[in-house]
């Protein structure tokens, strides 16, 4: 595995006040969303213990980070199926957070119009249809395999407010978490009595 190269104080501050005169002097990438930026980046600055610096844009490919689709450091666009694959992506690991259309235009380098647009157009769903879908997903297996209370699994699955829970996955399934957690055990409560036995 590649040494993880830290930013210098320098380069931090470079990367904090988007300095220009950084540029082409090393590029940085952010760990927790695969992508690469130029110092100059107006994104929203990244935590530290997630940046490593490289002195090129190659390197930063090389270890499969993706370039920014804000300050094009490759002067190439990112096309648009990868960008939404890295936005997917990171809803998938962060689906419990405090998702908004802004954190994920923050956290993809893009702005909230032109990612909702593109999200649609790529996936066929909006980011927030993405988000309540995946996140019912969760919700569906925690009700088959967990014995946790309705609103524990709601909460688990960044959904706190147990009515907005109850409601969206009704909206989503037809059925209430409940009924949905009966139905299933019902088809495989034969399955678990063997195994009892």
């Amino acid at each position: 595995m590649a040494e993880r190269i830290q930013p210098t104080e320098d380069q931090w501050k470079a990367i904090i006040h988007n300095d220009k005169e950084s540029d082409g002097k090393f590029f940085y990438a952010v760990q927790t969303t695969r992508i690469f930026c130029r110092p100059s980046c107006k994104s929203r600055p990244p935590r530290f213990e997630n940046v490593r610096v490289f002195q090129s844009a190659d390197e930063a490919k090389a270890e499969h980070f993706r370039p920014c689709k804000r300050c094009k450091p490759t002067g190439e666009r990112l096309p648009d199926h990868e960008w939404i694959e890295l936005v997917m992506e990171y809803i998938n690991q962060h689906y419990t957070d405090h998702l908004t259309l802004k954190v994920l235009a923050d956290v993809s380098h893009g702005s909230p119009y032109h990612l909702h647009r593109i999200f649609k157009r790529v996936t066929g769903v909006t980011p927030m249809e993405y988000i309540q879908n995946f996140r019912i997903d969760q919700a569906k297996e925690l009700l088959k395999h967990s014995s946790l209370s309705i609103s524990d699994i709601g909460s688990r699955v960044g959904l706190e407010n147990p009515a907005y829970f109850i409601t969206l996955f009704k909206k989503k399934t037809g059925l209430t978490p409940l009924n949905y957690r009966g139905q299933y055990s019902k088809n495989t409560s034969a399955e678990v009595h063997d195994h009892e036995k």
